[in-house]
This record gives structure tokens, sequence and C-alpha cells, in this order.
């Protein structure tokens, strides 16, 4: 019997709020791709691990760490002068029962892979440099995860939480970035490059967007050419929050820009597309949480899911578990307009059997707690049950982390 408890929650629901405040930080920028990078590596050593051994075996790879390079962007063009330094750091099993595998190449291949990927201008040969660290653990721990008939047990005591439904302003932030950072959308412009921060701010009924947008120079010859596509950019965004929202929208785009004729110092340049070749650092866990987002507005975790094991690693599985119980709920349950999770875990119990898994819920109007109770646990209890369906998103690559 899982201690799963449903209270109602007495609090004005988020759209009702005077003020609301969502950031995300896009995939160029430096902390999300220390993101990227470090469940990448985690990914490709579950893949190592299940073809070697049958199996995940324990790792994290959540310590990724981006000392920024230097560079000379310029109007037209530019140079990277001094490389970008990736340190993966963390922990894996590089043998077991006398065989082994490669992990510190497993790990900068897949290190390498995601930034040619996800970050188009970057030369990866010459730009970066990739360096592993990640210390050998013991074969041994496979026990920690259980056989394949058994729960496994969790690394830790920590919690869990996530919320649903997003909000209007939620949703917009969120799908302005991915719009911005979509391959369709690089193909029409690619003077945009990947390192895109969209921070949004509600009061009362009027939506305000601040974008800061990385640009490649070498799509860019001059500083005419630059505002005229930042301008288009607005209009875009403009017109797709607009169908998401009744509410007045203003967006602004690299507010920091002070534009002069020939200094290409003077706006927001880049060589790569990516602040990371130029100052800004990047550390996994410091930007969106596994929402996506970061959201002072709602109960919110500090604890970094990317690149931590998907097998029994509950500050991951249950961050991630969390949301997901609640979008289930939302769209599931009538009568929940509005619900937050919270999953509590034992060090050294099964993963699927938390200390506490508590759900707050705002009503819809005519319906009480009674009406909904019984429904929501059903929900909570089979997303429990089946807690391995999250370490077989995770594992696919299906799974958002950040």
């Amino acid at each position: 019997m899982r201690n799963i408890i449903i209270d109602e929650l007495i609090q004005k629901p988020i759209e009702q709020q005077d003020i609301e405040i969502v950031e995300r930080k896009g995939i160029g920028h430096p902390d999300s791709i220390s993101d990227g990078i470090a469940e990448s590596v985690s990914r490709a050593l579950c893949e190592t691990y299940i073809d070697a051994f049958g199996g995940v075996l324990h790792h994290n790879t959540d310590e990724v760490q981006i000392t920024a390079g230097e560079s000379n962007p310029k109007f037209g063009g530019g140079e990277i002068i001094k490389p970008m330094d990736i340190l993966l750091t963390g922990r894996g099993i590089a043998e077991k029962d006398g065989k082994k595998i490669g992990l510190e190449r497993v790990a900068i291949i897949a290190a390498k892979e995601y930034l040619k990927e996800n970050i188009l201008n970057l030369d990866i040969e010459s730009s970066t440099v990739v360096e592993c660290k990640i210390g050998h653990g013991s074969g041994d721990l496979v026990h920690v995860f259980g056989r394949k008939d058994q729960i496994p047990s969790s690394n830790d005591t920590s919690f869990g939480v996530g919320f649903a439904p997003f909000s209007e302003t939620e949703n917009i932030v969120l799908s302005t970035e991915i719009l911005l950072n979509s391959r369709e959308f690089k193909m029409k412009y690619p003077e945009l490059g990947e390192d895109i921060k969209v921070m949004g701010l509600r009061e009362h009924d009027k939506i305000t967007l601040t974008i800061a947008i990385a640009m490649v120079g070498r799509y860019v010859p001059d500083l005419d050419h630059y505002l005229n596509v930042l301008s288009e950019v607005k209009g875009i965004v403009i017109d797709e929050a607009n169908k998401q929202t009744s509410r007045e929208v203003e967006v602004f785009i690299n507010t920091g820009d002070r534009p002069e004729k020939n200094n290409p110092q003077s706006v927001y340049l880049t060589v790569s597309g990516t602040s990371a070749e130029m100052g800004d650092d990047g550390s996994v866990g410091r930007g969106n949480r596994a929402n996506g987002l970061i959201t002072p507005n709602r109960p919110m975790s500090m604890e970094a899911t990317s690149g931590k094991n998907p097998v029994n690693h509950v500050g991951k599985i249950y961050n991630l578990l969390s949301n997901e119980i609640a979008k289930d709920v939302t769209k599931n349950v009538d009568g929940v307009a509005q619900i937050h999770l919270m999953i509590l875990s034992q060090i050294g119990k099964p993963i699927d059997q938390p200390k506490t898994a508590s759900a707050q819920i705002i009503l819809k109007e005519g319906y009480s707690l009674n009406s909904v109770k019984s429904d929501v646990e059903v929900v909570v209890d089979s997303w429990l049950e089946n807690t391995n369906k999250i370490m077989d998103l995770l594992i696919h690559g299906k799974l958002r982390t950040f």
C-alpha cells in the first residue's frame, strides 16, 4: 500500500495571480549545453552497458563544466581565439567480470556528437577542448540497481516536484525558444545562434517577453542586416504568441545592444552562436528545471536531472515522474484545475514505494475533493507501479531533462 496523500490546495490559480515570471535558457546557453552533454553521455553509457553487459550499470555524469573561450566576432565572420574547455566528470563503471568498455571514449564521442547536432556553427575540433575525467566505479555496484525482476532501491533520500498544466505565459516562453531554435526556423534565419534566452513577465493581462539572441557573424554582413533580421523575428514571435493568448503581448530583443555602424562589439554578435565562446561559463543544473522552464511562481526542486543515472537516482526519476503524473492527472481527471506533485524517497527503499507521494489540487468550480480523490490516486499509483517507464523514455531520448 503506497502512501499517497491527496489534498486540496487553497490558493489563487496561476492565471489569476497578478505577477508571473517564467524563464527558459535555450539549448545553446552554456548551462543548457552542459545539461545536454551530461544527458547525452549518460544515454550513450546506458546504450553501451546494455550492449556489453545486458543492462544499465551504475553511473552519474552530471558534473559537466564549461569554461568559456575567447573570440573576436565581426560582421561577416570573426574568429575563435581560444577554444572553450569542456570537462566531463562524474563516475561510471568501465569494467565488469573482466570485461572492459572504453568509458572515456564513449563519453567524449557522445559530447562531441551532441555539440555537432545542436550548436550548428561551432567547429568542434578547433573551437572546443573536451576532456574526460569521469572516475571509475566498481562493477560490484550493479547490485544497487537490482536484478531485472527486482525494483531498484533509492540511491538517496531526496524529493521531486512537478506541476500542471502550464500557464499561457509558460507555454509561450517554452514554445518561443523551441520555435527560434527549430531547424526549420534556422533554415530561414541562419543568422540566429542557438544561445537564446527567453524571459517572460506577465503583469495582470500583459505579457512581456525579453529575448536574448546570440547572432552568428558570418551570416550578418552589416548592422542594417542585423537590425532588420531582429525586427522580422520580433514580428514572428508576437504573431505566434498571439495564437496562444488574448492578452497583450510585448517583445524586446537584445536590449543590451548599443548599435554603432561599424562596431560589431556594440551588438550581440558571436562566431559560433553561443556565448560560451567568449566569457560565459556553464554548469549542469544551473538553468532549466526538469520541465524545461524556470518558474519562481511554482514549486521547484534545485536538483539537477541531466546526467544522473535513470535507474535508481531518485533526484532525477522523481522530478520527471512528478511532471508526468501531473500532466496525466490534469488531462484525464475531470475537475482538476491545477495540481502540484511532491514525491519523497528514503535511501535504500524501493523507488516504487516512496515515503510519500503528495498531490495538492486546485479544483474547478463545482467539484469537491471527494469527487476527484480516488481518480487522482489511481493515476499516481499507476505511475509509481511503472517507474521503469521513465527509464525507458530517458534511454531512448524521449523525455526532456532540461
